[in-house]
C-alpha cells in the first residue's frame, strides 16, 4: 500500500493517530504497520461503534428455536460395530483429516505460551498436545494408517508451537503427516474503535476466533493438501479437551451411515443451568444456542419421559464434509465483539495492561458454522470418558478436573 493510499484509508475510517504512528518509523517499520492496515476488514472494525452507540453486544438474531434429538449413547452401543466399519473404512482410504484449533495462549492457566504446551503431568511430563496426539494414535493404531493432522496456530504462538513438535519429536506422529498453519488475525480497539496499536510498528492484533478455521486453511494453502490427499472429511477438535477421541471412526461411521453433511459430538447437561451451548433446530436447520441466549422457558423445557427438550450440550468435536465446506467458503458468518483487557502502548510509547476492559475484540465462532449446513448428527458421548476441558486453573472445567478424569481413564501422570 503506498503512503498516500495509507493516508486515504486510515483518515476515511478515524485513524489518523495510526499514521502517525506510521510516519516516525523507519522503511521496515513502515512497511510491516502498511502491511497489517491493508489486511484490516473494515466492517468488522465499524460494529464496535454499533456497540457504543446501542450499549449492547452484538447479538445474534436468533429465529425460530426447537429441539434437536440425539443418536444417544445406548443406539450407538447397539450398532457400534457397524458404525466403526464404516468409519475404519473410511480412514483407511484416506478420506478423513483433522484439524486442531490450537492459536490461543495459556493465559489463564498462569502460563504465557501456547496453551498445548501446558505441563498437566503430577510425576513426569504430561504435555496437553502430547495426550492429543496419543488420543489420535489410539485410532491410527487400530486403522493401521495415519491420518492427515492440520494445527491451526496464530502470529502468537505459531513459532513456539512449532519448535515444540519439532523439540519432541512429534509425539510419536509422524512429521509428514502433520501440517501448521496460522489462523487470520483481527485488530484490537477502544470502546471509541480507534485502533489499539501493540507495538511501534504493530497493531494490537489478535487470532480472530476459532470460526475462521477453514477459511485460513484456504487463503493459507493447506487446503490444497487436504485435496491432493483426497480428505473428504474434516475433524474438528480444540485443543482444550484432554479426552476427546480424535477421528474416531465410531463416530464418523454413524455421521457417514446418517447422510448428514455434518456431525456434533454432544454431552447430555448436567442441570439444566450448565453453562455450556446446546445443539438444537432454528428455522428447521441444526444451529447452537449459546446458555446465556436460552430464555427460563428453554433452559427448563421438558420431554414427556422428563428429560430436558434442550439437553445436549455441543463439545467443540465436529465433523464436516470438506465439499460442503467449500460451498459455504464465501458466506460471511456472525462475528462477535468481545470486551477485553487490551494491552497497548500510549502516546507516549509506554505499554500499557489494563486490569479492567478496555476495548473490544472481534471473533468468529465455529459453532456458528453449524447453521450454514443443510444437516448435523447430533452424537451423544459420554461425559466422564469424553470431555475433560482445561479452561481454568483450579474448580470447574480445570486443570484439577481434567487431572482427576484422566485418572479416571487410566491415564498416567
Amino acid at each position: 500500500m503506498m503512503e498516500n493510499e495509507l493516508f486515504r484509508v486510515l483518515k476515511e475510517h478515524g485513524q489518523e493517530h495510526i499514521f502517525e504512528a506510521y510516519e516516525k518509523l523507519d522503511e521496515a517499520g513502515k512497511e510491516k504497520l502498511a502491511v497489517q492496515v491493508e489486511r484490516i476488514d473494515w466492517s468488522i472494525v465499524a460494529m464496535s461503534n454499533h456497540v457504543m452507540e446501542s450499549n449492547e453486544e452484538l447479538a445474534q438474531k436468533r429465529g425460530k428455536l426447537e429441539p434437536l434429538s440425539a443418536l444417544e449413547v445406548s443406539e450407538i452401543e447397539k450398532n457400534r460395530a457397524g458404525y466403526e466399519e464404516t468409519g475404519l473404512e473410511a480412514i483407511k482410504a484416506g478420506k478423513v483429516g483433522a484439524v486442531l484449533l490450537a492459536g490461543g495462549q495459556g493465559t489463564r492457566l498462569g502460563s504465557d505460551g501456547p496453551k498445548g504446551k501446558y505441563n498437566i503431568g503430577l510425576t513426569k511430563d504430561v504435555y496437553i498436545f502430547e495426550r492429543l496426539i496419543r488420543n489420535l494414535l489410539d485410532v491410527t493404531d487400530k486403522a493401521g494408517c495415519f491420518v492427515p493432522l492440520y494445527v491451526m496456530t496464530s502470529d502468537k504462538n505459531n513459532d513456539e508451537t512449532t519448535a515444540f513438535f519439532e523439540e519432541k519429536n512429534y509425539f510419536g506422529y509422524p512429521k509428514d503427516f502433520v501440517k501448521f498453519f496460522k489462523q487470520e488475525m483481527a485488530p484490537s480497539v477502544d470502546f471509541n474503535g480507534k485502533l489499539y496499536m501493540e507495538a511501534a510498528d504493530s497493531l494490537s492484533l489478535s487470532p480472530n476466533g476459532n470460526g475462521g478455521w477453514f477459511y485460513s486453511m484456504a487463503v493459507t494453502g493447506v487446503l490444497k493438501d487436504v485435496k491432493a490427499r483426497g480428505v473428504e472429511w474434516l475433524n474438528i477438535f480444540a485443543v482444550d479437551n484432554v479426552l476427546q477421541r480424535i477421528a474416531d471412526p465410531v463416530f464418523v461411521g454413524a455421521t457417514i451411515d446418517s447422510g448428514c453433511v455434518s456431525g456434533a459430538k454432544v454431552v447430555r447437561k448436567a442441570d439444566p443451568m450448565e453453562k455450556i451451548g446446546v445443539l438444537c433446530l432454528e428455522d428447521g436447520r441444526p444451529s447452537i444456542v449459546e446458555y446465556y441466549e436460552m430464555t427460563e422457558e428453554i433452559i427448563n423445557s421438558r420431554e414427556a419421559n422428563g428429560d430436558l427438550s434442550y439437553n445436549f450440550g455441543v463439545i467443540l468435536n465436529y465433523l464436516f464434509r470438506v465439499d460442503k465446506l467449500e460451498e459455504i467458503l464465501s458466506q460471511k458468518m456472525p462475528v462477535h465483539v468481545v470486551e477485553k483487557k487490551i494491552p497497548y502502548i500510549d502516546e507516549n510509547g509506554a505499554l500499557i495492561k489494563p486490569e479492567t476492559p478496555n476495548g473490544y475484540k472481534f471473533e468468529l465462532l465455529v459453532l456458528d458454522m453449524i447453521h450454514l449446513f443443510e444437516s448435523c448428527l447430533s452424537y451423544e458421548v459420554v461425559r466422564d470418558y469424553e470431555f475433560a476441558p482445561i479452561k481454568n486453573k483450579t474448580g470447574v472445567d480445570s486443570v484439577e478436573s481434567a487431572r482427576m478424569l484422566l485418572q479416571k481413564n487410566g491415564v498416567e501422570l
